[in-house]
């Protein structure tokens, strides 16, 4: 496998960011080559894909970075209009009075419940706030906010293999960012569940919810946090056989579909429910769902 990588840092922009970009580029075996994937997300086969040059984000967009698109637009979020969004039931006990506003549990995933008022700027619903985490990804984004943010900010979401190809930080067929091994001398490398799902987390990585978005160190082309923390959206469609018949060529997904593509897992994943805090793993959602583990990262055009 031939892996062609470039690398180079800009922080040329008439915006504040709270990340810099990183150039990166090239040709890269795509997919899971372990079997370790759910059938359902269709992690294969592998294939080759050529990528032209593009600047990826180092981090995910934080509260500080939607704060600032807010501010500028008075944007108003998918959950914000809907009046609700979906919160890790665990997350409520830093915030009790929270509870009051619990409108029901997700089906077949009790973890899960609406709660009334929850959006980015209170994630845990009324009373919660970001005043302590204005580092952290921000969450509670709709795929359609987040294509928002772009168009104001001058980027655009990666597409999947773009995101593929970042992640996997130069290294080639390997299952996390930094190699085969989840622990490295026994330390933690990523923000996910530790214990057992979901009635246990011991909190090894210090972390019951989101991280600050620079946590852990970054992967061989500069990135922070590409598996773990908080899902990450990307521009494509989702089909489960797209790889059977992608180009080789900067594949853009299916012209159509009813759910987008998201990937990098997050804090809430255990190998016992949600093995997809690898670089191949895939998931998706429709574009308007938000949840309190969903964020971004944004690229844009080489400069």
């Amino acid at each position: 496998m031939d892996l062609a990588v470039g690398r180079a840092v800009s922080s040329e922009s008439n915006l504040e960011f709270s990340f810099d970009f990183v150039a990166v580029g090239g040709t890269f075996d795509m997919g899971d080559p372990f079997g370790d994937g759910h059938p359902a997300d269709g992690e294969g086969p592998r294939h080759r894909v050529d990528l032209t040059e593009f600047d990826i984000a180092t981090t995910s967009v934080t509260n500080d970075d939607f704060a600032r698109f807010v501010a500028d637009t008075g944007f108003v979020t998918t959950a914000e209009r809907l009046g609700t969004s979906a919160v890790f039931a665990m997350l409520l006990e830093t915030n009790p009075g929270a509870r009051a506003h619990v409108l029901g549990q997700a089906p077949g995933v009790p973890w899960w419940v609406e709660v009334s008022g929850a959006n980015w700027a209170a994630p845990e619903g009324p009373g919660s706030t970001i005043d302590d985490r204005r580092d952290h990804p921000v969450v509670h984004v709709s795929w359609d906010d987040a294509r928002a943010y772009c168009e104001w900010s001058g980027t655009r979401l990666p597409s999947e293999a773009e995101w593929e190809f970042a992640s996997r930080g130069g290294l080639k067929g390997r299952r996390y960012p930094w190699g085969n091994r989840l622990l490295i001398d026994g330390e933690w490398n990523c923000n996910i569940w530790q214990g057992e799902f979901p009635r246990t987390n011991t909190l090894d990585d210090g972390f019951v919810g989101t991280g600050p978005a620079r946590h852990f160190a970054p992967n061989g082309l500069g990135l922070f946090n590409t598996v773990g923390n908080v899902w990450e959206w990307c521009a494509d469609w989702f089909a489960r056989d797209y790889y059977q018949h992608s180009p080789q060529s900067d594949p853009q997904g299916p012209d159509t579909g009813d759910k987008r593509i998201m990937r990098g897992g997050s804090f809430l994943c255990h190998d016992s429910y949600c093995n997809r805090y690898r670089v191949a793993a895939r998931s998706s959602n429709t574009p308007d769902s938000s949840a309190s583990n969903i964020g971004f990262r944004v690229v844009r055009e080489a400069l």
